[in-house]
């Protein structure tokens, strides 16, 4: 395991807070010659640091196996940097794409979202401006006085789709006044607009734009409580515990009629490269972090007009 930081290409701001940098979690498994690897990004809204995510993997038996892993740490992302790694390792031991190991289909690009960080409104409409040739934006909000934000933001991409991330950062009155304007302004979905353990407020509320899930859903034990809530579910790598949760919460929440976004922490290449697999024929993709680096790994995933390309194997997978 390594400590790695990624600068930023510029500073980071949601309604929790800012940042300059990502600080990740390396996770290399090498058994007879052969290494895979994977990386986590520990999040403090969960309880997770650096250190509590290092101190659950080196509890783990030398010779782990996928199956036991599931049982043995619990979804986050500890789980998710080794989960990634083995699944890294089972591709190149077995000479094949972990997405032909999956039983998936060859994945191709996928078109992803840029996020706009929380800032004023007139720094937010420059970036939207600077930014408005993406197809796709993400604006992150979740103050009580968000309507100039993404009036401004509007008004410098008025050709792009937006989609909105509060962060947990409304209340229920706030959410009910903004919904409509949402509507007005073009957007296509709200992100997480209540505190996780307020959404029951969300039960019977109009949605007029389709609602996801996150903070509220990490892994297929948190559906039963989205029902009546939500429209969408964020599946994140660092949420579920790995590949392997994910893969299985996709198709649960497909089955229970969800449209599908596959997001991300800020990390890098080698953190999205397993959730562009995910991320195939989604309503939504937010798979940007490299694109907020100032650094990457070697060999990172490939973004332009198209999206993002799936991973070579000197990445990943």
């Amino acid at each position: 395991m390594t400590r790695d930081t990624f600068r930023l290409a510029q500073v980071f701001t949601i309604s929790r807070g800012s940042r300059t940098e990502a600080k990740v979690l390396t996770v290399k498994v090498t058994r007879d010659g052969v290494t895979g690897w994977g990386e986590c990004v520990p999040y403090a809204r969960y309880d997770e640091t650096l250190e509590s995510v290092e101190a659950e993997i080196a509890g783990l038996p030398a010779d782990v196996s996928r199956a036991a892993l599931q049982e043995l740490l619990p979804a986050g992302a500890a789980r998710n940097a080794v989960d990634c790694a083995l699944w890294d390792l089972e591709a190149k031991k077995a000479g094949k794409r972990v997405w032909e190991l999956a039983g998936l289909p060859q994945p191709g690009p996928e078109i992803t979202a840029y996020t706009l960080s929380l800032d004023t409104p007139e720094k937010m409409r420059a970036q939207a401006e600077k930014n408005a040739f993406r197809p796709l934006l993400k604006v992150k909000l979740g103050t009580p006085d968000d309507m100039p934000r993404l009036e401004a933001v509007r008004a410098g991409a008025p050709d792009a789709t937006i989609i909105v991330d509060a962060n947990e950062g409304w209340t229920a009155e706030v959410y009910a006044d903004l919904a409509p304007h949402l509507l007005r302004l073009g957007v296509a979905m709200v992100e997480q607009p209540l505190p996780a353990g307020d959404d029951d407020a969300l039960i019977g509320m109009e949605r007029p734009v389709p609602v996801c899930a996150d903070e509220s859903c990490h892994d297929r034990a948190s559906l039963p409580a989205l029902k009546g809530k939500y429209d969408i579910v964020n599946i994140k790598l660092d949420k579920t515990g790995g590949l392997t949760e994910a893969l299985l919460l996709l198709e649960a929440a497909k089955a229970e009629g969800y449209g599908i976004f596959v997001g991300c922490m800020v990390g890098s290449s080698l953190a999205m490269a397993p959730a562009v697999l995910l991320a195939q024929g989604a309503a939504f993709t937010d798979l940007d972090g490299p694109l907020l680096l100032a650094e990457d790994r070697p060999a990172p995933l490939l973004y332009d007009a198209a999206g993002v390309h799936p991973s070579e194997p000197a990445l990943w997978g």
